[in-house]
């Protein structure tokens, strides 16, 4: 398999032969309303900044080229945007965590959304939606629901997708009983000045680590919206003195790893 960041949640995943695009947020650096009042959220840290704070490594049009799937999370906008929307082909097979979220991109246009099961098939990669936590506490009203997606086929290593949680049993629950040998997990600690972490912090990836210590864990969704407060530098050095930096990686916008 290849895994390649995009920016932020989005990811190129190549699995089994197809090509995944995961959670595109596609928009143009500072096109996008800041999260925090402007839209009706709570206060957060650089709320003077527009999203996405970093411009894409690469074009749209390379990005999405031969993709066979697209799987959405949730609908939060740095996860599916409107220039996600307008740069997809209708036609192309997506797959949601929900009827909900499916029913709202089926009324963008798309014609090919399936929800996904946890034991949906998709050209013989085996998708598993997870459960996740977006967030703790009283944040998770608000933050609402989500998903992860374990992929699995006889010619590769499990891939587990965490998708935007925290650390928490059911994440635990994944790990132990799938033995995932590549997991994602969304790391940059993003938060309002209330409410907490709403994805993981550096204690979180210890957490997974310590639950996975064989496995390769990518960590993603760092530094580019507004309310992240997690740096790449910051977690470098977590990893660094906790001696697992090479079990966390840490890519950079555009970087790419094969498995």
């Amino acid at each position: 398999m290849n895994i390649q960041l995009i920016r932020n949640a989005t990811l190129v995943v190549q699995y089994a032969g197809k090509k995944f695009l995961i959670d595109p947020m596609l928009a143009e650096k500072g096109t996008l309303p800041a999260f925090g009042p402007e839209v009706g959220l709570p206060d957060a840290p650089r709320q003077d900044q527009k999203n996405p704070l970093v411009s894409l490594p690469t074009s749209i049009e390379t990005i999405i080229q031969d993709i066979d799937a697209v799987i959405v999370t949730h609908l939060h906008p740095d996860h599916w945007d409107m220039a996600a929307i307008e740069a997809l082909p209708k036609d192309i097979k997506l797959f949601s965590q929900n009827e909900e979220d499916a029913t709202e991109i089926r009324n963008a246009g798309f014609q090919n959304v399936e929800v996904l099961q946890e034991d949906t098939v998709f050209e013989d990669v085996q998708l598993i939606k997870t459960k996740g936590e977006h967030g703790r506490g009283e944040i998770l009203k608000a933050a609402g629901y989500v998903c992860g997606v374990v992929f699995k086929h006889s010619s590769e290593k499990t891939f587990y997708l965490a998708g935007d949680t925290v650390w928490y049993d059911a994440v635990q629950e994944v790990i132990n009983t799938h033995k995932p040998e590549i997991i994602v997990v969304n790391a940059g600690d993003n938060q309002f000045l209330i409410g907490g972490s709403l994805v993981m912090g550096k204690d979180d990836v210890y957490e997974v680590y310590k639950a996975a210590p064989d496995a390769r864990i990518i960590s993603v969704h760092m530094e580019a919206v507004n309310h992240w407060t997690l740096s790449r530098e910051e977690l470098k050095s977590f990893i660094n003195e906790k001696g697992i930096s090479s079990n966390v990686l840490v890519p950079d916008d555009g970087e790419s790893y094969s498995f």
